[in-house]
């Protein structure tokens, strides 16, 4: 028997090669970009349609997935962290293959925060973020051209996006304070070699100056010569919906398509029709709209979740597809796999079931994997992260590697989550975690009440957001949940506050109305260490020392108050940021976490 036909059917499913959906150059359609992790850890791919020839860009020992193909397919840029820090600076590396160079010489180590490039190469945008700058926009014309900077404040921001001809540059920001919603503000720079300001050409901002918690996000420009229409997400009725915004003549053309949940959209390459995904209750599928004529035409998909989708310039769509029971492919409206990796394929799973539960703020929505056999089960929650993210049935092989060892698995998409409207997203501030952890009680209850669930044997599970309302949990909840798997959380909200990226910084302030200095409760309220001493549950962390997220000084304040009233804890600390990009350490932790639960429920480990 090889190795391969004795593995587990749960590691099969990380260790299957996979592929993103290929991004290709505006101008040169042959050349593509893909993520994949044929070779263990997850890299950059170059792809020539034209001959077939596949090659790997990048190669480092944590991984890489931040790239981009310049228009004129000439270039592949790529962002440089050490050890997934995120902090780092953009390298390039021709098409063909050759060296790696900085891509934007002048320019500091810094969070990325956006990344424009023209059609021509020759103008660049870049967005940065550090503590000591907050926001930065730089434009670089010209190759080896130096940076100059064009925007600069103290609140988040970045690049939304560069208009076709590369003169208009539009930002998103959030200088009312409000981290949440965003506005934009359109640019025009100066002409290389002039110091003039650049020209402020349009403003949009639905928050009315942060008086109201409607934001906009950029979808992008036409891509056409000489159009100056702004593809714009909006949340104007309640939910995410696109309207085409002319910058030049203030022109705004909101779209209604009738469709019930959150609709995105993106241009076909002739700027004459969108591409329309629209995501509801956990499911989404795809649509063409006609802007001549207002007309909507279905694009037929199998049910489940679409991740990504792009037109192409032929008009046929391709589109990362994939269901709870079924693993990602690579899909195109012509019929065809536009990318199958050679190798191991990923055992299917279980469908996931929909429950709707009656909670404190209004229904939530979770969903459901059962194991074979009869229940109650011993059941994972495992939380997602975010928190303006949601579950949805879509291939996930952390929650299929519970199935297989028994485990029952319920995901939550508890208030804070993103598709089921704009109010529900904002629900969670002020009260930040306690009101995901109300939701997720009551679907608690639910599952034990419909004996799906035993109540003696609950892991609550997460990473990041997830991790840190696992910790909450523990201590709000302590007589809910026999075990915890908290990876890479906040522990200690104070300490992350002010050891965080910037960015991140921002958000807290939005979710909790201030800085710990300035809201003391909230924050300790909020914090999973405020309530360390009431936990019951043996607990188990996992914790990337480079993080910048969720840092790791916070981590060990919160086990060293575990270890002090000599609580069941297991930690696991390894070398890289906010989780991992290779396959082999992704595996060991989701084995530890298995191997730990098992141990602590008394039940015997499966292969």
């Amino acid at each position: 028997m090889s190795d391969a036909e004795a593995m587990p059917d749960w590691e099969k499913r990380f260790r299957a090669p996979r592929v993103s959906l290929p991004e290709w150059a505006e101008d040169a359609p042959d050349r593509s970009l893909f993520v994949s992790n044929a070779t263990g850890t997850y890299e950059l791919y170059a792809w020539d349609r034209a001959t077939g020839e596949q090659r790997q860009v990048t190669d480092r020992a944590n991984g890489t997935t931040d790239g981009v193909l310049s228009p004129d397919g000439r270039w592949i840029w790529w962002f440089d962290d050490t050890d997934g820090d995120e902090f780092g600076v953009w390298m390039r590396q021709p098409f063909e293959g050759g060296d790696d160079v900085p891509a934007v010489e002048g320019l500091a180590p810094a969070y990325p925060a956006g990344l424009a490039i023209g059609r021509d190469g020759a103008t660049v945008v870049v967005g940065s973020s550090t503590d000591d700058e907050g926001s930065t926009v730089h434009v670089v014309h010209g190759a080896g051209g130096a940076p100059v900077e064009i925007y600069r404040h103290p609140e988040s921001a970045g690049v939304g996006d560069l208009s076709h001809d590369g003169s208009l540059v539009v930002i998103e920001h959030t200088e009312h304070g409000d981290a949440m919603h965003s506005a934009l503000r359109v640019l025009r720079p100066a002409p290389e070699g002039s110091e003039s300001a650049p020209e402020t050409v349009a403003e949009l901002d639905d928050s009315e100056g942060g008086t109201k918690e409607l934001g906009l996000s950029v979808l992008g420009f036409a891509p056409v010569a000489g159009d100056t229409r702004l593809l714009v997400g909006h949340q104007r009725r309640g939910r995410w919906e696109p309207l085409v915004w002319d910058v030049a003549t203030g022109a705004e053309r909101e779209l209604v398509f009738g469709l019930p949940g959150d609709v995105s959209a993106e241009w076909y390459p002739d700027g004459e029709a969108l591409l329309v995904v629209h995501s509801f209750e956990a499911r989404s599928e795809l649509w063409r709209y006609d802007l001549a004529d207002a007309s909507l035409t279905r694009v037929e998909t199998p049910a489940g979740s679409v991740s990504e989708a792009t037109a192409r310039p032929d008009g046929s769509i391709e589109y990362l597809w994939s269901s709870a029971a079924l693993p990602p492919v690579v899909r195109s409206t012509s019929g065809e796999v536009v990318l199958d990796p050679p190798g191991m394929k990923a055992p299917g799973s279980v469908p996931v079931e929909d429950a709707w539960v009656e909670g404190p703020g209004g229904r939530v929505h979770a969903l459901v994997q059962r194991p074979a056999g009869e229940g109650p089960f011993p059941t994972v929650f495992e939380i997602h992260g975010g928190p303006t993210w949601h579950d949805s049935d879509a291939f996930a092989s952390g929650p299929a590697a519970w199935v297989d060892h028994g485990y029952a698995v319920v995901r939550v998409n508890y208030r804070g989550s993103t598709g089921y409207g704009r109010a529900w997203t904002d629900a969670l501030k002020h009260r930040v975690g306690l009101i995901e952890l109300e939701d997720i009680g009551a679907v608690r209850a639910w599952a034990v009440a419909s004996g799906l669930a035993d109540p003696e044997r609950l892991v609550l599970s997460g990473g990041s957001w997830g991790g840190y309302l696992t910790l909450l949990g523990l201590g709000v909840q302590p007589d809910d949940w026999a075990v915890g798997l908290a990876a890479v959380p906040v522990a200690d909200y104070v300490t992350a506050f002010h050891d965080e990226m910037e960015a991140l910084k921002a958000m807290d302030r939005t979710l909790l109305g201030g800085t710990p200095e300035e809201v003391p409760e909230r924050f300790e309220a909020s914090s999973p260490i405020t309530y360390v001493d009431a936990v019951r549950a043996p607990v188990y962390i996992s914790a990337g020392v480079n993080d910048p997220r969720c840092p790791i000084k916070q981590v060990e304040n919160y086990v060293d108050r575990l270890a002090a009233r000599g609580a069941t804890h297991e930690v696991y600390r390894y070398d890289a940021g906010h989780g991992s990009l290779v396959v082999g350490e992704r595996i060991k932790q989701v084995r530890l976490e298995i191997d730990f639960a098992q141990r602590q429920l008394g039940r015997e480990p499966r292969p």
